[in-house]
């Protein structure tokens, strides 16, 4: 058994040594007439508990689902927010806040900067080896949910939703937006600023402050090779790249696509919210709803 297998099977044996022990509480403020909004608190590793925004909508289940994992941000969104929230009268959607954030901030509070090196020359006690074991046990939870169609739900994230997908095999789909570990140490030296990439320039800063740690950084960031996970992945998969040019353009991410054991495709941004977004609803409604069904948009896209 190679020693990535090895490291993420100790991981998911971890895990599974916490039952999920899930509290689901009624939020009438964002209770709609479509949807119901639930706040959730659920067991990771550790233990450590976590937080979630859970909708469902009214009516009969099954319904197709979107787990959005936990972003690189200190805030954890209500999601889908404004008037693209009618999404919530056709998906199940539930959002989760990895250790750190706010909401699942205690005992451990992230910092922005200092939160993607908190502790990564320790491969075993890097703090998104765990903040990767709170996003699996999200979607252990939102798949184990009655309402959900398990062959209907989409995964939505950066590179940890990819790491889901190849941890977590009920998982079909998959939309990932890799930026924190697309070959880490190559790409933070090409980052000068915080703006578009802050992990990266993160670590940039972490490596020239301590330059002896760096096999041991390369060391832990092997352990998060996209191109390792994505053979392990047979959910089809929409790859969401930076603008043609950028430091995760499509050509940074095609070692990604190819090593992929499903089916797939990449979307190079075309620097446009409007173009971006509606590509992206387009593609989760045609796969989780039908061809034939036109996206929930914002007003304003119409």
């Amino acid at each position: 058994m190679d020693r990535i297998r090895q490291y993420w099977d100790a991981v998911t044996d971890d895990l599974n040594n916490y039952p999920a022990n899930p509290e689901i509480e009624l939020i009438p403020l964002r209770t709609t007439g479509y949807a119901t909004a639930f706040g959730v608190y659920i067991t990771s590793s550790g233990p450590y508990r976590l937080f979630g925004y859970l909708s469902i909508p009214k009516g009969t289940g099954p319904f197709p689902a979107i787990y959005y994992t936990a972003t690189y941000t200190s805030v954890l969104d209500f999601l889908p927010q404004g008037t693209s929230n009618f999404t919530r009268s056709r998906f199940v959607t539930f959002s989760l806040a990895g250790r750190g954030q706010r909401n699942a901030d205690k005992p451990y509070a992230a910092m922005f900067p200092g939160h993607f090196t908190n502790k990564i020359s320790e491969p075993y006690e890097y703090v998104f080896r765990s903040v990767t074991a709170d996003c699996l046990r999200g979607a252990q939870f939102l798949l184990d949910c009655p309402e959900v169609s398990n062959e209907k739900t989409v995964v939505v994230g950066n590179d940890l939703a990819l790491i889901v997908a190849s941890l977590e095999t009920r998982i079909k789909y998959l939309m990932t937006a890799p930026k924190l570990f697309v070959d880490p140490i190559q790409l933070a030296g090409k980052v000068i600023d915080y703006a578009g990439y802050p992990a990266l320039a993160e670590l940039n800063d972490y490596l020239r402050m301590y330059p002896d740690d760096s096999d041991k950084v390369a060391e832990t960031l092997s352990y998060f090779d996209l191109a390792y996970h994505a053979t392990n992945i047979s959910a089809k998969t929409l790859i969401l790249a930076g603008s043609k040019g950028s430091v995760v353009d499509a050509s940074a991410l095609f070692p990604v696509q190819s090593s992929l054991a499903g089916a797939s495709q990449i979307f190079e941004s075309q620097d446009s919210s409007y173009k971006d977004g509606l590509y992206c609803e387009q593609w989760i409604t045609e796969n989780l709803v039908s061809p034939d069904t036109d996206p929930i948009v914002p007003v304003h896209w119409s």
